[in-house]
């Protein structure tokens, strides 16, 4: 308890600098994970959130 006492100001100016970072950093990381798909009239659309491959032999799963 005492290291605490002194050490605040150098423990809470850490705390002060991370926190806004943290929150800075999880609002740019949400924003480029939306997918968008747009289809018209009579189309089929898939979308995949990650590596697809069409064709190819089954010894390549």
């Amino acid at each position: 308890m005492a290291w605490i006492l002194e050490n605040k100001d150098w423990l809470f100016s850490g705390a002060a600098i991370a926190l806004p970072l943290a929150i800075i950093g999880w609002i740019f990381s949400s924003r480029k994970n939306r997918q968008v798909q747009k289809g018209g009239d009579n189309s089929t659309n898939i979308q995949v959130g990650g590596s697809f491959k069409i064709g190819g032999s089954k010894d390549d799963e």
